[in-house]
């Protein structure tokens, strides 16, 4: 059973990575509007922000980098619609194929497209001068945490994708995740802000993901930040699973 789920998979995987390949400009499209924000924090921005580092592109490219993330995600959510208004869904449960690899071929696709969009914004960071001593270790850490935030925030991307009645409907809902970083710790600090910004700032996910992959790269000790940036990950990523699972059943039903 498990060789079957695997070998499907695989294969759809296969399927829509190659519409990936085949349309280029959504990967690159992904990357340009971070690296945008990037170029425009850094050097129109950056002069005025204190925030206690050497190099504000060493502060602020964690935030970037989920930014980059949830940029990407619209693009599945546009994919898998794409695919129930083909038809495409209804075919499949016409074939000996597992029902759940149709999913995780657009959810591994999304890893690999996002994995292309935020090495080229680093590459960018670094021809802006970013630098990090961090370690092997350190780096793996971080790579972990981009991973399980980028499953988590692509579950999420499958409900609309499967239940939006238009086009505009599956992409629009990554509006508010592309925004949530800029009320975090990811462009300044939390202790800058407003009373009320400040507190939801400092109790929403983004801030301890951000704050974890700084330190990770900064070397710097992580101490429990570290799990409660892994918690919240791992919540929302069972929570979307779930509920993705519960949307696909009603509409292939």
């Amino acid at each position: 059973m498990t060789a079957h789920f695997l070998g499907d998979t695989a294969v759809l995987t296969g399927r829509t990575l190659r519409h990936v390949t085949r349309s280029l400009d959504t990967v690159i499209t992904t990357a340009v509007t971070p690296i945008a924000i990037m170029l425009l924090f850094v050097y129109v921005f950056g002069g005025a922000i204190r925030t206690g580092t050497a190099s504000y592109v060493d502060y602020m490219l964690p935030g970037i980098l989920l930014i980059t993330i949830a940029s990407g995600i619209s693009y599945t959510a546009f994919r898998l619609f794409t695919d129930m208004q083909s038809g495409i869904f209804e075919r499949f449960q016409s074939m000996p194929i597992a029902r759940s690899g149709v999913l995780w071929a657009h959810v591994l696709t999304s890893l690999a497209a996002n994995a292309v969009s935020v090495a080229a914004v680093i590459g960018v960071a670094l021809l802006m001068g970013f630098r990090s001593g961090a370690g092997v270790g350190a780096w793996l850490a971080v790579t972990g945490i981009l991973v399980l935030f980028t499953l988590a925030l692509t579950w999420i991307a499958v409900i609309p994708g499967l239940a939006a009645k238009s086009v505009d409907g599956a992409g629009a809902f990554s509006y508010p995740l592309v925004f949530l970083p800029f009320i975090s710790s990811a462009f300044v600090p939390t202790g800058t802000m407003p009373g009320p910004v400040r507190a939801f700032a400092r109790h929403q996910p983004v801030t301890s993901i951000v704050d974890t992959i700084r330190a990770l790269l900064a070397e710097r000790p992580v101490g429990g930040g570290l799990w409660t940036a892994l918690a919240w990950c791992a919540g929302i990523l069972v929570v979307a699973y779930v509920f993705a699972g519960i949307v696909y059943r009603r509409r292939i039903s």
